[in-house]
C-alpha cells in the first residue's frame, strides 16, 4: 500500500513546489517524448524518455486517447493524435499570420533560393511557425513545429534582442540583422531580421538559411537585402512601422 505522500505523487492531484499540477506535468512530458523522427512509440520506450512508471503512463495516456491527444495502434505502439494539430491551427489562427507570412516567404525562396523561415519566442525557445523550403537538393531542414534554441542561429538571436511587447528607439540594436556561420548547425549559415506589429511590438523573426559555402561574403550584401526588403514588407502588413528596417538595408551586417 502507498503511504499518503505517495498518494499525493500517483494522483497528481496537488500542486507541486514550483506551481504547476503534477499529473499534468507528466501528461505533458509524455507528449513530449516524442521526437520528429518518431512515427511512434511503444509503452517500453515511452518509460525509458520519461522516467515514469509505466503504471502511471498507462492511466495518463487513457485520458489522452479519450481527448484525441494520442493514438493507440493495433501493435500497441502509440502515436500523437489529432487534436494536437487542432491546437496548433488555432494557434497559428490567433496570430493571424496565415495571410501574410506565406506569401512573403516563397517570394523570399524564389529570390534567394534558399529556405525561409519565421520564427517566434516561446520563452528559451524559439518555434518555426512557417517554412518554405530551398528548390536546391542540399538544403537546411527546418520543419513547421521545430523548436530551435534561443541563444544559437540567427532568427535566435534577433528574437533575443529586442523585448516582446515595445522596442524604443533608444534600445533598438545598431544591427538588427544577424547572420550566423556553423553556430547551430556545422556547415549551416542563416541570416535574419525582426518583424514588427502595431505598436512597435516583436511579433518574430524572418530568416534565410543553407549551406554555408553558399553564404560567402560577395552573396552576403544581397541575401541582406532581400531579407530586410521582406521582413519591412511583412512587418508592414502586420501594422507595423517598416522605416528602421528600410534605413538598416544601407547599414552594416552583424556576423557571429
Amino acid at each position: 500500500m502507498l503511504r499518503g505522500s505517495e498518494t499525493e505523487r500517483e494522483s497528481g492531484a496537488k500542486p507541486d513546489k514550483g506551481g504547476g499540477v503534477a499529473a499534468v506535468e507528466r501528461a505533458f512530458a509524455i507528449l513530449n517524448a516524442f521526437r520528429v523522427s518518431d512515427t511512434s512509440l511503444t509503452l517500453n520506450e515511452i518509460a525509458l524518455r520519461t522516467g515514469m512508471y509505466k503504471s502511471t503512463i498507462l492511466r495518463l495516456i487513457a485520458t489522452l486517447v479519450q481527448e484525441h491527444c494520442m493514438v493507440r495502434l493495433d501493435d500497441g505502439s502509440y502515436q500523437l493524435g489529432s487534436m494536437l494539430l487542432h491546437w496548433g491551427g488555432l494557434y497559428q489562427a490567433a496570430l493571424r499570420l496565415d495571410d501574410h507570412v506565406p506569401p512573403i516567404l516563397r517570394r523570399l525562396v524564389q529570390e534567394t533560393e534558399e529556405g525561409a523561415s519565421f520564427f517566434t519566442r516561446e520563452g528559451n525557445l524559439r518555434v518555426c511557425l512557417f517554412r518554405v523550403d530551398s528548390p536546391r537538393s542540399i538544403r537546411d531542414h527546418i520543419r513547421t513545429g521545430d523548436l530551435l534554441p534561443l541563444d544559437r542561429g540567427a532568427a535566435g538571436r534577433v528574437l533575443a534582442s529586442f523585448d516582446r511587447t515595445y522596442t524604443p528607439p533608444e534600445s533598438f540594436p545598431a544591427n538588427p540583422c544577424i547572420v550566423t556561420v556553423g553556430e547551430r548547425e556545422p556547415d549551416i549559415a542563416a541570416i535574419a531580421a525582426p518583424v514588427f506589429g502595431p505598436l512597435d511590438s516583436l511579433r518574430g523573426a524572418l530568416a534565410v538559411s543553407g549551406p554555408a559555402a553558399r553564404f560567402s561574403n560577395d552573396l552576403l550584401p544581397s541575401l541582406r537585402q532581400a531579407v530586410l526588403r521582406a521582413a519591412a514588407d511583412l512587418t508592414r502588413r502586420l501594422g507595423g512601422d517598416a522605416t528602421r528596417l528600410e534605413h538598416e538595408r544601407v547599414g552594416s551586417l552583424t556576423t557571429v
